[in-house]
Order: C-alpha cells, then sequence, then structure tokens
C-alpha cells in the first residue's frame, strides 16, 4: 500500500475531476432560485464523505440551509479536530463579466475557474482529501475527526450559529481547522491567527414629514442630510481613530512578539498601493499598515442614500436619509458592548431636530489562537514538509464569525491553513483556485493530522 502522500498524488487527476463536479452545483445560498441546488451540493457532500469512510454522516435540517455531520472517531487517546467549512457560494452576477460560465469549471495555466473554487469548495475539499488519503493508505487516522460544513456562511451563517451553543458535546474538540484564507504567495504558506470582528449597522435620520423646498424652509428646518454629515464627521478623525467614548477600553494592545511576527509578513507597500488604486497609504500613524490592515478596529461608511441624486438639480430638503456602516472589532471588544456604546453616543450627538432609528444587521466576535498551542506547532511543520519553508504567521482584517463562535461557545482554538491567494478573485467576476494549492493542500493537510496526532 502507498503511504498518504503518495496515495494523495497517485490520485490528483480523480480528486480534481471530483471537486470539479462539486464546482457543478451552483449552491448560491442567498438566492431563493438556488435553494434546490444548495439542498442538492450537501447531498453531495454526504455521499462524497460517506464514500471515503466517515461515520454518521447525514444532513441536519435548520430553518434555513443543511448541515453536513461526520465524523471518525476511533483514535482513543488522540486529539479531535473540528473540521470547519462551507458548501455555499456568492452570486456569480454580472455573468457578462466572467470569460467562461461560473459553473462550468474551466482550467486554464493552472487555474480553475469557477463558482466557489476557493472560497470554499477547493480548500475543504482539500481536507476531505486528505481524510480519503489517510483512511486508504494506514486504513485508520492518526487522531479523531469531525467535519461540520455549513450551506449559509455566504448569508452570514445564522443557522450554524443557533446550532453551534446548543450542539456543544456533538462538536467537541481539541482544536478546529479551518481553511477558507490565502497564503501569501504560492510558495509562501501562510498560517492566519487573528481575525477581526464586525457590527453591521443602519442608520435612519427622519426630519420632516414630505421633502421641502430649500427656499421656502431652508435656515428653519433642519435638513437630515446636513445633520448625517455631521454625525459621520464625529465618528471618527482624520487619521481614523473613532471617537466613541470608551469604544478602545477593551481593545486588547498587540504583544511585542506579534509585533514582531507581523514585521515579517513579506508586504509590499507600492504593490498593495498598485492594486488599491489609492495615492497613498492612510491610518493611525502609530501603527504599521499591516497592523492597521489586521489587528486595529475600524469604521467606515459604506453607503449613504438620501435626497435627490438624479441628473440636474433639485432644491429640497429630504425628509429621509439612511446611512450604513461597520465597525471592524479586535479581541475583547464584544459586539453588544459596542452596539450600546454606539446607541449612547448617537443620542448624546444627534440634535432634537430630528429622530431617528438604529438599525443592527449582524455582529461576531473576534478571534485569536495562541500561538503555543500544539496544533500550531503541527500546521507550522505541515507547512515546513510541504512547502520546504517556514509558514508566515499573520492577523486578518476580515471576519469569519464561526471562529469567535468556536472560541466563545465550544472553547477551541482554530488553525486557520489556508490554500487560497489574495489574487483569487474570490466574491467577483473570474473566481479562480491555483491548483498546486489545491494538490499541495491535500499534502499538508495529511502531514498536519499526522503531526498532531503523534504529539506526546
Amino acid at each position: 500500500m502507498p503511504n498518504p502522500i503518495s496515495y494523495a498524488q497517485n490520485n490528483r487527476e480523480r480528486h480534481l475531476a471530483e471537486l470539479i463536479e462539486f464546482l457543478r452545483i451552483p449552491s448560491v445560498s442567498t438566492q431563493p432560485e438556488h435553494q434546490a441546488d444548495v439542498q442538492r451540493a450537501a447531498e453531495w457532500l454526504v455521499e462524497s464523505l460517506t464514500a471515503i469512510g466517515l461515520e454518521n454522516t447525514h444532513l441536519i435540517p435548520t430553518a434555513g440551509h443543511p448541515l453536513v455531520y461526520a465524523d471518525w472517531l476511533h483514535a482513543p487517546g488522540a486529539p479531535t479536530v473540528l473540521i470547519y467549512g462551507h458548501y455555499d457560494v456568492q452570486p456569480a452576477e454580472p455573468f457578462d463579466l466572467w470569460h467562461s460560465p461560473p459553473f462550468a469549471p474551466t482550467i486554464r495555466d493552472d487555474y480553475l475557474y469557477a463558482r466557489g473554487a476557493s472560497d470554499d469548495k477547493g480548500q475543504v475539499y482539500a481536507h476531505v482529501k486528505a481524510v480519503e488519503a489517510l483512511l486508504k493508505s494506514d486504513g485508520r487516522l492518526p487522531l479523531n475527526v469531525k467535519f461540520i460544513i455549513e450551506g449559509e456562511e455566504e448569508m452570514g451563517g445564522p443557522s450554524l450559529s443557533a446550532f453551534i451553543p446548543q450542539q456543544k458535546e456533538l462538536l467537541a474538540a481539541d482544536v478546529a481547522l479551518v481553511s477558507d484564507t490565502a497564503m501569501v504567495s504560492p510558495a509562501q504558506p501562510s498560517i492566519v491567527y487573528g481575525l477581526r470582528g464586525m457590527c453591521y449597522v443602519m442608520l435612519d435620520i427622519y426630519g420632516p414629514q414630505r421633502d421641502l423646498h430649500s427656499g421656502t424652509f431652508g435656515g428653519g428646518v433642519d435638513n437630515p442630510l446636513n445633520v448625517l454629515g455631521h454625525v459621520i464627521a464625529r465618528l471618527k478623525d482624520e487619521n481614523g481613530r473613532v471617537l466613541i467614548p470608551g469604544f478602545y477600553d477593551r481593545v486588547r494592545p498587540l504583544t511585542d512578539e506579534e509585533r514582531h511576527l507581523l514585521a515579517q509578513y513579506p508586504f509590499d507597500e507600492a504593490n498593495w498601493l498598485a492594486e488599491t488604486g489609492a495615492p497613498q497609504p492612510w491610518g493611525e500613524p502609530e501603527f504599521s499598515l499591516v497592523e492597521r490592515l489586521g489587528a486595529r478596529p475600524t469604521l467606515d461608511v459604506h453607503g449613504i442614500i438620501g435626497g435627490y441624486t438624479g441628473p440636474g438639480g433639485k432644491t429640497v430638503l429630504p425628509a429621509h436619509v439612511h446611512a450604513k456602516f461597520s465597525m471592524r472589532l479586535v479581541p475583547d471588544q464584544e459586539p453588544a458592548e459596542i452596539q450600546s456604546l454606539l446607541e449612547k453616543y448617537l443620542a448624546d450627538i444627534l440634535p432634537p431636530t430630528v429622530t431617528y432609528e438604529l438599525h443592527w444587521r449582524g455582529g461576531a466576535p473576534a478571534s485569536i489562537s495562541d500561538l503555543h498551542h500544539p496544533a500550531m506547532a503541527a500546521a507550522r511543520k505541515a507547512c515546513q514538509e510541504t512547502y520546504g519553508r517556514d509558514p508566515i504567521f499573520m492577523r486578518e482584517g476580515g471576519s469569519i464569525p464561526v471562529v469567535g463562535e468556536f472560541q466563545t461557545y465550544l472553547g477551541l482554538e482554530t488553525v486557520l491553513l489556508g490554500f487560497g491567494l489574495v489574487s483569487d478573485q474570490i466574491h467577483a467576476p473570474n473566481e479562480r483556485f491555483y491548483l498546486p494549492n489545491y494538490f499541495h493542500g491535500i499534502e499538508a493537510s495529511i502531514r498536519f493530522f499526522q503531526s498532531y496526532g503523534e504529539r506526546d
């Protein structure tokens, strides 16, 4: 019998064919017309997990799209890894910007183009094939595994969020493993140990009962659009520091060890500026750009609706204006507390000449993993053996809410061992997955399971 790495290398063609079959299913969770496709993707996963020898494989019905669960628990005394991923994908529109159909996977220049190729079907399926390689080669796993794969990540994951605190025993493990992040480059692996949390807010400000003529009523009726401008100006200063009282009270300071690790990140500021199109970097001057992008909290306005925006002029005082904004949070900032601080601040700064409503549209805590956890050492060793070099440890500015929920409700540290690339164009037309990363991801996963399972 071949060893697991040889098995994976000998079966690359089949493993790719299976991924392509998975990607053909348009499992767009946010669009009702694809509800049957989402169900089909979940059922396809159950069949695939069962075929490789996992047990207790089944769909878990929810109020929304089903969860997929499977396990293999025959390694007494060895640790248990909870493997998370999602089988749902973003909408593919606008279709005319795709160079090949989004659900007809196409290979060009070692890239597999399809919606969901990198986010997250290709990455989670690498773990499935790693488990297959171990079971088919060794007849067993060096540790215990549980899979929980959801179909609502792209719509906020409400069903899994409700499921986790109710099913602590089912999901109990020693560590979680998630691959839904990016590497620094195809040759440079990376391990994300921190993610920012999120609060998303919508603010409605109401003035007069109807739009008013600015000549007749201007100077006597407060303009809700002007009020909104003043509010936004008082949310943060010109260097990006948030002005909500108490906002920074619980921000966990960066340790010297972290600042040293983050300084190792091979960040090319010139390329970053070229990619963004911004004239120069911006933000809190006492922190490096890498630190600002992943380890500092933010507040950003995403949209303003109000007044007349059509061609030509129209001199009105709008009756109602609307703004959307979010706050990215860092470890120890609790979304509920930040919500309370913002509500109090708005009550203090909004004038009595208008009324307002604040709507919360989701929140998730930040997460940070113990850099010295044995699973981190196993992931580092797996990267060294697969890529021939040490991984870069990094904090990422985005949010994966389930990682914070694993920490809060299950007490789990998470290893974020991503195989995507920043250039994978996730959520955009022409999403792609670099095929060597898929195959290396399978091998790195095998080595992670072996190393973590064999620890003292």
